[in-house]
């Protein structure tokens, strides 16, 4: 690897009792321009850019530029869940241009025909402000998916209604996050049935302070500049006496106090093998937390011995956006994460359960067209040959030379604008770049940030939502060819049949087993379908469906038909 000029900015900080500290931080020198190595695009094209078709017309709007406000660089999240209880996904989108300023977040509800309206005014979600992340859970158990808003300073917890109405339930619920929130999750730690909360938070800004390139130019500050903060847990207390469900914030209690850093990425599930779901948090410059279930409502942060804190150099990156799937087929979560320019993206392999190894030389993900800051990935299997593939959107947080091709950005954002990518998984965890194959998704120079992955038009195949800079946001059609599939959603019919989040499926098909667990956030500020999806490959049938609950029962369902969506409930299958 080459080295990387940096150059160092140091502030202080005095307390009350007199004390000063000194915070130093080395921010990378301006990267190069993003280099693209052009080739015949002989490999597989798998999307279609149907933002026009479907009517989506949302503008990102980050506020007045040239101030190099820090929040402006990091936003905008967003969501594809079914917000009305149609059946069909809808789709959020956040803005953050600041309060009192009119820009709010849109919610677009899809049509019968495939389209979408615009169904934001009203909505309950048509609020402004300086919005950053998004979470979906239904927290209250009455089957209507509830939403999670992070802000700089601040979060929102809005109540479905139904029918695409939400209402603000923050301090009745008992969420107070005076911090700038980043990702968030729901997910049931304590396994009680009852969603609870994390919210990650990433630097402590201060934003008197100004920050310069090596060339003395004004840009946006790095996150070494400030010190990082705590992120909050939730726990969901349940609902009594019909009363709201409330939570209890107990980041002290369970441990999470412990640790701060400047967290950006959230992914919850067991990550170690014993039935509970863990924390994994991406730390911005610094080493990643992997918070492991104590199983009596405290967590441990053992991400440095199980090797997931840092890259299989010893180096701490940009981590940001994650990517969790079992890439390679042995029935282990791995976890695909997204860097700097200048750095390149990890995958971590797990095994043995609860250990991870830095796998990325071996697996082929260094061997990319070109470089970028990735931050939304999601893993899917797009073109449905049985192994997940990886998408991430790329934009850059420091200034660079302008670029070609740039022209539909505002001129602020055009030196920050990169290239999108994909990388096919051809079986057992190798991948190879297929970006310039697929110019619809990866051919437009942008400055993304959100991404969201679920099958709005029910075909069976993973769509994308992007959300970029100061541009439009974009929906990007699944069209790859030739395959079959599966989807599978859990429900709870004796909890207002809400989402199981957190379910573990084994299928298998072809003598072939496939594992995924259901979980709509990992990516960055950003929610995905909540539904397992499944490609078959050739298989016209699949065998058996293994199922592990979040409580850690599970039980066994016998197979059936391909190209189709099950919906599988608790008590229905064959204890195992």
């Amino acid at each position: 690897m080459p080295s990387i000029l940096t150059f160092t900015v140091c502030r202080t900080l005095t307390f009350a009792i007199g004390v000063s500290l000194v915070f130093c931080g080395c921010k990378p020198a301006t990267p190069p321009a993003t280099t693209v190595v052009e080739e015949p695009a002989t490999g597989p094209v798998w999307f279609e850019d149907v933002t026009d078709k479907v009517g989506l017309s949302f503008v990102h709007d980050g506020g007045p530029t040239g101030e190099f406000f820090m929040p402006q660089s990091m936003v905008a999240g967003c969501a594809m869940f079914d917000a009305d209880g149609d059946g069909k996904l809808d789709l959020l989108l956040l803005q953050s241009a600041g309060s009192k300023t009119g820009k709010t977040n849109k919610l677009y509800l899809q049509n019968a025909d495939g389209t979408f309206r615009d169904a934001s005014v009203g909505s309950g979600l048509d609020f402004d402000g300086y919005n950053v992340g998004v979470a979906v859970g239904d927290f209250d158990n009455d089957g209507r998916p509830d939403v999670l808003i992070t802000q700089f300073v601040g979060a929102k917890l809005l109540h479905n209604e139904g029918g695409g109405k939400f209402r603000d339930v923050t301090a009745e619920a008992g969420i107070n996050n005076p911090l700038w929130g980043s990702s968030a999750a729901f997910f049931d730690y304590d396994r009680d049935g009852w969603l609870d909360l994390i919210i990650v938070n990433y630097v402590d800004y201060d934003r008197s302070w100004p920050c310069a390139a090596p060339d003395g130019s004004r840009d946006f500050c790095g996150p070494k500049t400030f010190p990082g903060t705590a992120a909050k847990l939730f726990h969901n207390l349940g609902a009594k006496d019909g009363a709201m469900a409330k939570f209890q914030d107990v980041t002290v209690t369970s441990g999470l106090a412990t640790k701060i850093g400047p967290g950006l990425g959230v992914y919850c599930a067991d990550l170690t093998g014993d039935g509970w779901p863990d924390m994994f948090v991406t730390n911005d410059g610094k080493p990643n937390f992997l918070w492991v279930n104590q199983k009596n409502g405290t967590f441990k942060e053992e991400g440095l011995s199980r090797g997931i804190a840092l890259t299989g150099m010893g180096s701490q990156y940009a981590n940001m956006g994650i990517a969790a799937a079992d890439y390679d087929g042995d029935g282990l979560t791995d976890l695909f994460v997204t860097h700097l320019t200048n750095e390149t993206h990890t995958l971590w392999q797990q095994g043995p359960a609860g250990l991870f190894r830095d796998k990325t030389i071996e697996t082929g993900v260094l061997k990319t067209k070109w470089r970028g800051t990735g931050f939304g990935a999601v893993a899917a299997d797009f073109d449905l040959d049985g192994s997940p593939d990886i998408a991430f959107v790329n934009g850059k947080v420091y200034s660079g030379p302008p670029v070609p091709g740039t022209d539909h950005l505002p001129p602020f954002w055009r030196p920050y604008a990169e290239r999108n990518q994909l990388l096919k998984n051809e079986g057992k965890g190798q991948f190879v770049d297929i970006s310039t194959s697929n110019l619809a998704f990866c051919g437009m120079l942008n400055v993304a940030r959100g991404l969201a992955m679920g099958d709005f038009d029910d075909d069976g195949r993973p769509d994308l939502l992007v959300v970029s800079l100061g541009d439009r946001a974009r929906l990007y059609r699944n069209v790859s060819v030739g395959n079959n599939w599966l989807k599978i959603q859990a429900i709870d019919p004796k909890r207002g049949n809400r989402d199981l989040l957190g379910t573990e499926l084994k299928v298998t098909a072809n003598g072939r087993m496939q594992f995924q667990t259901i979980h709509p956030e990992q990516s960055y500020l950003s929610s995905s379908a909540a539904i397992g999806m499944f490609g078959l490959g050739r298989a016209t049938a699949y065998e058996k469906l293994e199922v592990k609950w979040p409580n850690g029962t599970s039980e066994e369902f016998p197979g059936g038909a391909a190209n189709r969506k099950i919906i599988v409930r608790p008590g229905e299958g064959k204890p195992r």
